[in-house]
């Protein structure tokens, strides 16, 4: 179906509008550096915004699946969340007082606290950071290091954890000999071309080699950080029984446990920690993105005992974000009284449902997964044979997947494609994954179910307009996610 004037949101820009964004675009390009990223595929100059709907320069309107890359759980500018923000902003109080105490600190550190998981919430210390999430992951390094008094830390293949240098190294993008980085087990692209709970298995078994055998070449560890759903590597669900057993193999051996919740955090993977899935109590947090309401703010909590480090060992002069730390609080209380961490949990599953639904009409999806509302679509190559083991450097076992059920090569470009035909129809999405091959979809957690379908129309549109099948498009009888209109569902 062609892109409509609904997609507008009635009222067509004016040509003095689409001169403007035209010409914000051309400055930008002009004038910022060439390291920007999310600019490039999304060629839009937001101008208002409400709830999960953008609407930019020209007058176009779009149902926002990035939220922030994750940061605004109650989509944008919500009532609670202004409403905290003019409170502040209409007492007089200091925005900004360093780390000292406040009455809106406080009240953001009572409600946090509220939410913790309960092995931790009786026995946590707080430290604000910087304002970026990588300023929190690079607190927690230095905080597990000065505790131990070791120094190496263990990382996944995959992970993301922040653009500082430690956290860059443990994200594999830069190099640092007290990094070792591990297999993570996921089932699409197994490392070990088995996938399930035996690839899982082995990647549990590989950890405890690398930590045991005295010749791995890896010293006792500072600490191990990972994310219980890797995001930017490709929306990879970290099994539960897996996350389990890192959690005893790091207890065994007196081997801190650091859990990266910034993109997880606060209802977003249908638990109000995504650590919560598994019943795994960390031993560290690192916290920031939807803490913050949409503003900047970051911290880590960690079990007292671990709080050996001097005054001053981390820092930052931003760290009393009174703005963010009201704006914090709204969020944090609105998720858990209107329990959003459960709707996330339920709609994601339809969500889920529907998406695979889609990956059978298409042989360039080549797997659906995700947690709550962490969605993420790997596309791949249809005209390639599937990979394999041999193709993929690894030796597979008799219990390996037959050639037919092996992954076909990713396909970047086609996403990228996948990526421009959604936003033609008014939909954000971002890409993700090792090769930037995987769709993903982070709404807010308020999405109403009429946007579900909304979203879930215009992404099989995408795919239906990419693809080439339109016979297959005019096929489909109506449903969830295929109710009239593509562009009806905006607000």
């Amino acid at each position: 179906m062609a892109v409509t004037e609904s997609v507008r949101g009635g009222s067509p820009g004016t040509e003095d509008a689409r001169t403007a964004h035209e010409g914000i675009l051309r400055r930008q390009s002009a004038r910022e550096s060439a390291a920007r990223t999310y600019a490039r595929a999304l060629p839009i100059v937001p101008v208002r915004a409400r709830g999960m709907t953008i609407e930019g320069a020209d007058g176009r309107r779009y149902l926002d699946c990035l939220s922030g890359a994750g940061t605004l759980a109650l989509g944008h500018n919500h009532p609670v969340v202004l409403e905290a923000i003019r409170g502040v902003l209409d007492s007089g109080a200091p925005l900004h007082v360093l780390d000292l105490a406040t009455p809106v600190k406080d009240a953001f550190v009572t409600e946090l606290f509220h939410t913790l998981p309960p092995g931790l919430a009786g026995r946590a210390r707080v430290q604000f950071c910087g304002p970026a999430g990588t300023d929190a992951v690079e607190a927690a390094f230095t905080l597990v290091r000065a505790a131990t008094g070791r120094r190496g830390i263990l990382a996944f293949s995959g992970a993301y954890h922040g653009m500082t240098t430690g956290a860059l190294a443990a994200s594999g993008g830069a190099p640092d000999v007290r990094v070792a980085r591990l297999p993570f087990p996921q089932d699409y692209r197994c490392p070990f071309g088995v996938g399930g709970e035996h690839g899982a298995e082995l990647a549990a078994r590989w950890t405890e080699s690398v930590l045991d055998d005295p010749k791995s070449g890896v010293p006792d560890p500072a600490g191990m950080i990972l994310e219980p759903v890797q995001g930017e590597g490709g929306v990879l669900p970290a099994p539960d029984a897996w996350l389990r057993r890192m959690r005893r193999i790091t207890a065994d051996r007196s081997i801190p446990l650091i859990a990266d919740e910034v993109q997880t955090g606060v209802g977003r993977t249908g638990a109000f920690w995504a650590v919560e899935h598994s019943g795994v109590t960390p031993d560290v947090m690192v916290l920031s993105k939807a803490i913050g309401g949409s503003l900047p703010l970051a911290v880590i909590v960690y079990r007292d005992e671990l709080d050996a480090w001097q005054p001053g060992a981390h820092a930052g002069t931003f760290r009393g974000n009174q703005l963010a730390m009201a704006a914090g609080t709204a969020t944090l209380a609105y998720v858990r009284e209107n329990r959003l961490a459960e709707r996330a949990a339920d709609l994601g599953a339809h969500m889920l449902r529907q998406l695979r639904r889609l990956a059978g009409e298409h042989a360039c999806v080549g797997d659906v997964r995700g947690r709550g509302l962490m969605m993420g679509v790997e596309v791949v190559d249809p005209q390639a044979p599937p990979l394999s083991g041999d193709e993929r450097g690894v030796t597979l076992g008799a219990t390996a997947r037959s050639p037919e059920e092996q992954p076909r090569p990713a396909a970047p470009a086609l996403a990228a494609a996948v990526q421009r035909e959604c936003l033609r129809r008014g939909l954000i999405v971002e890409l993700g994954g090792r090769h930037a091959s995987v769709v993903r979809l982070l709404p807010p957690l308020t999405i109403t179910d009429e946007q579900a379908a909304a979203v879930l129309d215009r992404l099989a549109d995408a795919m239906d307009a990419v693809s080439g099948d339109r016979a297959l498009a005019d096929r489909r009888p109506p449903g969830p996610g295929r109710q009239g209109d593509r562009s009806s569902h905006a607000d």
